[in-house]
């Protein structure tokens, strides 16, 4: 019985990729180091696969930013501004695109379907012209192969690389980019031949788009781009992967009706509905991928579920056709459960990350093949009967809470303009007023602190000295820089979920359980095992010291509900929205405890709410129901005086709009400089927002620093479809992974691009 693995994290069990990145990225190391540090991982993870006896071992799923950039590079898709003339296309264009340099913005990034991983977006158009501008595919297979590793190169699919990208700037927003397979497909083509000459067996195709709701013609691209490859692909095994969701049933027909096609990938963790289909009828001689290890959560498979699982798939395929698979890519989840040796040992005995999930695809499929292993049998179901039976995971307290939340929608009892007019004559801003999202840079020295803090060689007075030294710099600043409403900087916390989860009961952490966010960006996060509640004030101590330091309004900082539960590791042995009402709950605590701190603005950050969304229509309106119900549960008890902003980034928010008022946020701060100002075309369309807004002027995640005249163009455009009486000006993001010789001018620009404007519509009057 075979296995397989869609795909791996890369970056190394102790973030090697993360700073051979930022050291080439600052000028530290050569592109040859680079090179190197990745070369190191690739070879790691291939001969971990290989000695663990995985039959289907993935290629190209290694990225230096992200596989749809890869894939960009693949086709020389890259947009004029970033000068590429043609041939191979190097790390500088590469990184251009991704980062953005001196002169140029980076590309638009976004969302990796409901995931916290992120893709730069392509800018696609008539006029671009695809050439074969990456052999990186063919390079990666080579390099395994002659490590002695014969692997299954993975490419992103064509179907799903058009439809994940977006008409380019200029090019009219009704253009099919459907209409740009005939010019993609030759190199494809030539891609699939180079891998079949190198000496490839099988390929697979990520297809993931399936798993939405497309339309007819959408389906028929399916079928007219696998028919135009077939003779290309003609003498290779060829698997098209599907995951994170349920197929549809018409998905389902066309996939499995695909020329030169033979074998088919399917998430059955996210996708049980799936089961039903492949019952149903599965095309006879093909292959089935069955994911059943969850390529997306830490907790160890149910292996006697599983077994059950594909042994009632084997009577439907055959017991030579089925392979045993993880549901999606392992880069969703953390690394090696060995490196984790302060976790708790009962906890740690419930997980299994991506080394571990490696061994349970082929413990299950050894099973399945008759040689189970029933000494790791017999620990997988003792680990599991401990996990449900112990009493540290219920709290009997928190859930008669939760309960007691039917029956209310918990909406403030005012209504936003009246809180708004109450707001204001507490704080008396001027129009356009000026913030920051929440964090400022975090240099090496702060991160020692913190580090040696947590590892008890430094005091808690010297900590806390510390940090107030950092924070009084940062409101120093602020000052100095005349932005309106402040914030502390958030130097006490190395993330922004992190933190809360510390703090909270029914949360355990990890040493180094680190997933990849977006390029080097990496988090850690927090495993949800049990109830959640707040034993005691969380941020009041830091909120109320910044207060201290300065007669301007300070933003207490928190993450929402709905956000911590999205970028956790969330228990699976209760529905989602119910740990969601208990972590509102906690956090309802913290916003009232900071009011009663004379704290008055109140940020409560909801960054995730829009990667939560279900990838299928059917499931929005119960998700979005319970999600937004959250966030106002944390705020329904403050005064109409006390401000609660919000913060969203990073994601399509046009098609949420109507929640994201429903929200009843007084302020609301969202991405919008980084993906065209798409946001404001809502606007623009005739959606009425009544509350503050703050769409972001400048993009943070690059190191770029735009001009005052940039920003105030941004900002016009805003007053063109906003009232100025609502209108916030702020960056997209936090300021945690930028340096402060990149903050400052970037603020001050955007402070004098608010005064500027004032002065105009003053003139004006």
């Amino acid at each position: 019985m075979a296995s397989h693995i869609v795909g791996y994290p890369r970056m190394g069990p102790k973030r090697e990729l993360k700073f051979a990145l930022e050291s080439f990225w600052d000028g530290k190391s050569t592109a040859e180091d680079l090179q190197k540090v990745s070369a190191d991982i690739r070879s790691g993870i291939w001969k971990q696969m290989s000695e663990a006896g995985t039959k289907y071992i993935p290629s190209n799923t290694f990225a230096h930013y992200d596989q749809v950039l890869d894939t960009t590079a693949m086709l020389g898709a890259v947009p004029p501004r970033y000068g590429y003339t043609g041939g191979e296309i190097g790390l500088d264009v590469y990184f251009s695109m991704a980062r953005g340099n001196a002169s140029v913005p980076a590309m638009e990034m976004t969302k990796w379907f409901d995931t916290n991983y992120h893709y730069i977006v392509p800018e696609l158009g008539p006029e671009v012209n695809f050439s074969y501008a990456s052999h990186k595919a063919v390079n990666e297979y080579k390099e395994a192969k002659a490590l002695g590793v014969d692997t299954v190169p993975v490419l992103v699919g064509p179907v799903s690389y058009l439809l994940l990208s977006k008409a380019a700037k200029g090019v009219e927003k009704s253009f099919d980019l459907l209409s740009l397979l005939p010019k993609i497909l030759p190199v494809y083509k030539e891609v699939i031949t180079e891998l079949k000459a190198a000496g490839a067996t099988w390929i697979q195709l990520d297809e993931p788009v399936l798993v939405m709701d497309l339309e007819g013609h959408k389906l028929q691209a399916f079928t007219g781009a696998y028919a135009e490859l077939e003779s290309t692909l003609s003498g290779l095994n060829v698997l098209v992967e599907t995951y994170f969701a349920d197929i549809p049933a018409e998905a389902y027909k066309t996939l499995t009706s695909l020329k030169g096609v033979t074998a088919f990938g399917f998430d059955l963790v996210r996708g049980t509905k799936t089961l039903d289909l492949v019952k149903a009828g599965f095309p006879e001689g093909k292959y089935l991928f069955a994911g059943v290890v969850d390529g997306r959560n830490i907790w160890a498979n149910d292996f006697a579920a599983s077994l059950s699982t594909l042994e009632a798939l084997e009577g439907v395929v055959g017991k030579d056709k089925l392979v045993v698979s993880t549901s999606c890519s392992l880069l969703h989840t953390a690394v090696d459960l060995v490196n984790e040796t302060k976790l708790d040992d009962e906890i740690k005995s419930w997980m299994a990350f991506a080394a571990q999930k490696v061994v349970e695809v082929n413990a299950l499929a050894k099973a399945l093949a008759g040689q189970k292993d029933e000494a790791l049998f017999s620990a997988n179901a003792a680990a599991l009967a401990s996990r449900r039976s112990s009493p540290r995971v219920t709290n009997e307290g928190v859930q008669k809470a939760a309960a007691a939340l039917k029956g209310s929608d918990h909406r403030r009892a005012t209504n936003v303009s009246a809180r708004l007019d109450a707001q204001q004559k507490k704080l008396n801003l001027p129009i356009l007023p000026t913030t920051t999202i929440g964090s400022f840079p975090q240099t090496v020295e702060l991160r020692r602190v913190r580090r040696e803090y947590k590892a008890k060689k430094v005091s808690e007075e010297d900590y806390v000295k510390a940090m107030k030294e950092e924070i009084k710099k940062v409101v120093d600043l602020q000052e100095e820089l005349d932005i309106d409403v402040l914030v502390h900087g958030e130097p006490e916390r190395n993330d922004m979920v992190e933190y809360f989860g510390e703090q909270l009961s029914g949360f355990a952490f990890t040493a180094n359980g680190w997933v990849q966010s977006y390029g080097s960006r990496c988090v850690k996060p927090p495993v949800i095992y049990g109830d959640v509640s707040r034993p005691k004030a969380m941020t009041v101590f830091w909120s109320a010291m910044a207060q201290s330091m300065t007669s301007r309004p300070m933003k207490g900082m928190l993450t929402g509900p709905v956000t911590i539960l999205n970028w956790s590791f969330v228990r699976n042995d209760q529905p989602r929205h119910e740990t969601c009402y208990q972590i509102a709950l906690a956090i309802k605590d913290e916003v009232e405890d900071l009011e009663k701190g004379g704290i008055s603005v109140i940020q409560i950050d909801e960054a995730a709410l829009r990667e939560g969304l279900p990838l299928r229509k059917s499931e929005h309106a119960f998700y979005l129901d319970w999600a937004v119900h959250s966030f106002r549960i944390t705020n329904c008890g403050v005064q109409d005086s006390t401000q609660i902003h919000t913060h969203m980034c990073y994601s399509h928010f046009n098609d949420i709009i109507h929640s994201i008022i429903d929200m009843d946020a007084d302020v609301i701060t969202i991405e919008n400089s980084r993906s065209d100002e798409k946001l404001l075309s809502v606007f623009r369309e005739g959606v009425k927002y009544g509350a503050g807004i703050g769409p972001g002027v400048y993009d943070i995640h690059s190191p770029r620093i735009p001009s005052s005249e940039e920003i105030a163009d941004r900002v016009n455009k805003m007053l063109a479809v906003l009232e100025q009486n609502i209108l916030w000006v702020n960056p997209d993001c936090g300021l945690k992974t930028r340096k402060y010789t990149e903050v400052k001018p970037a603020l001050k620009n955007m402070v004098d691009a608010a005064k500027l404007i004032r002065s105009q519509l003053a003139s004006a009057k």
